[in-house]
């Protein structure tokens, strides 16, 4: 409980950091980091969890949709739509859960191998490490006579050092130690997005049959429209969290985007219809 309560904490106060730089307000800003505990200012850790959430939904209700579009372009009846919809979603949820646990432990893992790597170079030839990072500074614009204090300053924290060169030197960001769990949280994060939201537009295929039996196929996909659309502008303005851009603009923009598959999808059936027709 407590674990929870803090990371709320940190949350909110990540937050207030994001609507100072958003508002350009310095005071607000400044009462930030005057403030905060050092471990409030989070950068990674909901934005790590946030992605595969929000590619997970993005390419689920883009998934279904277009199975919902293309069966509908091609006159296909409801009970196909749900048979080829709620298969295919699920299929995919799984593949893409076990894509990005698979995919995300394999690059952690060769992260782990460079680091330890760069630690057995330094180890075993610290002066060519310690030049290298001297030149890696000025070439950010640092002064000989900096980098040369900066880097043997930093060198004597050897685990320390050895972050810092992964950063600067190979572009790296080390995991944490627990990168496998990680991993199993975002590729069951990606699982659970990619079906749940997948699964919305073919749901009306059997909620609104239920309540109105009158309803005809046509009906339906307008219906299953306007929830795509619906979710799709959600799912857009939630993005606009991870790069602090506008909400209203980010969810039109992933609005139009997934209309525009919709509209390629429902074209290709009819297409596809008429050929097969002939």
């Amino acid at each position: 409980m407590a674990e929870n309560s803090t990371e709320n904490t940190n949350l909110l106060s990540s937050n207030e950091a994001r609507r100072a730089f958003a508002g350009q307000d310095v005071e607000a800003s400044r009462k930030f980091h005057d403030t905060r505990d050092r471990n409030e200012e989070e950068h990674k850790s909901e934005g790590g969890l946030l992605k595969p959430m929000i590619f997970g939904g993005l390419d689920g209700i883009l998934t279904s949709f277009a199975i919902v579009a293309g069966a509908a372009g091609g006159n296909l009846n409801s009970s196909v739509v749900l048979i080829l919809g709620f298969s295919n979603i699920f299929a995919d949820a799984l593949s893409m859960g076990v894509g990005e646990f698979l995919s995300s432990k394999a690059e952690n893992e060769w992260v782990l191998s460079e680091r330890r790597r760069e630690a057995w170079e330094l180890e075993n030839y610290p002066e060519g490490e310690i030049q290298e990072m001297i030149e890696i500074f000025e070439e950010k614009g640092m002064s000989h006579e900096d980098s040369e204090l900066v880097v043997k300053t930093m060198s004597k924290y050897k685990d320390f050092f050895v972050d810092i060169m992964m950063t600067q030197e190979l572009e790296l960001q080390v995991p944490e130690e627990d990168h496998v769990a990680e991993s199993f949280r975002e590729g069951l994060i990606m699982f659970s997005s990619f079906a749940f939201f997948g699964s919305l537009p073919i749901l009306g295929y059997v909620v609104f049959p239920s309540l109105f039996p009158q309803m005809s196929d046509n009906q339906l996909f307008g219906c299953a429209c306007a929830v795509t659309g619906c979710v799709l502008f959600l799912l857009g303005s939630v993005k606009s969290t991870l790069c602090a851009s506008n909400w209203f603009t980010s969810g039109v923009e992933t609005l139009l985007l997934g209309g525009a598959c919709a509209t390629v999808a429902y074209t290709i059936g009819q297409i596809i219809k008429e050929y097969v027709e002939t």
